[in-house]
């Protein structure tokens, strides 16, 4: 299964909702991209198709174990590319945009580089902070 973008974003939105809020619904989805719960809820159906999320009779969704290694790992590439941003200098807010746009394509090879720099950078500023 190829996943897409558009996956990831969901399964990392239901990651961030489900940690925020204890549990999630289409409607929370739904709010969270300003989409209409009826295209939402299409998108469920078939996101538990593919064996990414389980919808249970209360309307309450969860991720798999797939989908949760989905959402987990666009959710580290978002932190770790947003941190990077605003160590650089970039205001908060558009680190987090542009880090949207910049998780998807970055290669597993650039991010894995980038994380260790920033590890390291961060290692050698907590020496200068004492």
């Amino acid at each position: 299964m190829r996943i897409t973008e558009s996956t990831e974003n969901y399964m990392e939105a239901i990651l961030v909702l489900q940690q925020r809020n204890g549990e999630v619904r289409a409607v929370d989805i739904a709010h969270y991209f300003g989409f209409s719960k009826p295209t939402i809820s299409q998108y469920m159906k078939q996101y538990a198709q593919q064996g990414l999320v389980e919808v249970d009779g209360n309307g309450h969704i969860t991720l798999t174990y797939e989908g949760r290694a989905i959402a987990e790992h666009i959710f580290e590439r978002h932190q770790v590319i947003t941190a990077v941003f605003t160590a650089l200098g970039v205001p908060e807010e558009i680190a987090r945009e542009d880090a949207c746009k910049v998780e998807h394509d970055l290669s597993d090879v650039t991010f894995e580089c980038m994380k260790a720099h920033y590890q390291e950078y961060l290692k050698h500023s907590d020496n200068r902070a004492e």
